[in-house]
């Protein structure tokens, strides 16, 4: 019973309430009159006032130019993927000419409702069942074209056509349902892998951004510390410098050779007294006790040194350095018999 309900044809609004010819009529906006004289179309009155001739003009169509909205009863289609559809729709038509919508086709209703399920079967069928979901206004749009190509004949223009329902097998339903959730779960593991590789590169950044940091520091700790040693170097080198010159010049003096011995002399008792302090092991000459040798040798050394500059320095200075030698052997030797 729904089934022949479903596909009985749907109530023809052309042929109810035709009205009587009485020779002035008067037709309502937004309608069409198709009249026959004799049984021959003669031809279609417009809106207003219009005047027929009785017995022989009868008004045998009324079309109206409004938008007609049909709803589509529920058909099953199958798609691409072999899954089985209830689906329905909303037609949405305009009358564009009345003779053909009057003679062209015996129920245009009727017939437009039939085009546009058949078209929505054969649309169905081209696509898989998730692209029908994706691409429902795109469906839309080639049924539209579909019923338009068919119904040019006809006088008649599909405006659009909107899909209501679609309703999918219990099982699909499930199948679809955990196809969802799984989904979901897919990206919620992507998104946290992300979280977690976002995470990493920016700890790794950190950690190579500290390695920096603390290479330059290093590097410039290293280079002010070689840059003090630098410094404290000069210094050193200069004070040694200046007082090397400082030496030279009081050598050049009277007595410096004197002084030079006294020097010596006591730079070597001040070594004797240090020895066996720091260790067992003594390496000692073998004249220890011999201080005098060991200061003369000393300045046989320095004199071999200076005997160029002494040369020079003879011309200048009168000779006093025969007179010194003597009292500073005298020194050493009091000194050396006071120390022993």
């Amino acid at each position: 019973l729904k089934r022949a309900a479903r596909l009985a044809p749907a109530p023809c609004r052309w042929n109810s309430g035709l009205p009587v010819n009485i020779g002035v009529l008067f037709v309502p906006q937004q309608e069409a009159w198709v009249v026959e004289r004799m049984g021959k179309f003669h031809r279609i009155l417009e809106p207003g006032l219009n005047f027929l001739i009785p017995l022989l003009d009868r008004i045998r169509y009324v079309q109206s130019l409004k938008e007609i909205v049909i709803n589509v009863p529920e058909q099953s289609a199958v798609t691409l993927d072999n899954v089985t559809l209830q689906i329905d729709g909303v037609l949405y038509l305009r009358v564009m000419d009345p003779y053909k919508a009057s003679y062209g086709v015996e129920d245009p209703e009727y017939a437009v409702t039939q085009l546009a399920q058949t078209t929505m079967r054969s649309e169905l069928g081209k696509l898989s069942l998730d692209r029908v979901f994706r691409e429902r206004e795109s469906l839309n749009a080639s049924i539209v074209d579909a019923i338009n190509q068919a119904s040019d004949c006809w006088g008649i223009r599909c405006l659009r056509y909107e899909i209501k329902d679609i309703h999918v097998p219990p099982r699909v339903k499930e199948s679809m349902q955990m196809q969802v959730e799984a989904e979901r779960r897919k990206r919620a593991t992507v998104l946290e892998s992300e979280g977690t590789r976002e995470s990493a590169i920016n700890v790794a950044e950190g950690q190579k951004q500290a390695q920096i940091l603390a290479s330059e520091a290093e590097k410039a700790e290293q280079i002010n510390k070689a840059a003090g040693e630098a410094n404290a170097m000069l210094v050193k080198a200069r004070a040694k410098a200046e007082a090397i010159q400082l030496l030279a010049a009081a050598l050049s003096q009277q007595h410096g050779s004197a002084a030079a011995s006294l020097s010596v002399a006591e730079q070597y008792v001040n070594a004797f007294s240090k020895i066996a302090k720091d260790s067992n092991t003594v390496l000692l000459p073998a004249n220890t006790g011999d201080v005098t040798n060991m200061v003369a040798q000393a300045l046989g050394i320095y004199t071999t040194l200076t005997k160029p500059q002494a040369v020079k320095a003879q011309d200048e200075t009168p000779p006093a350095h025969e007179d010194s030698q003597p009292a500073a052997m005298e020194m050493l030797k009091a000194e050396q018999s006071s120390s022993s």
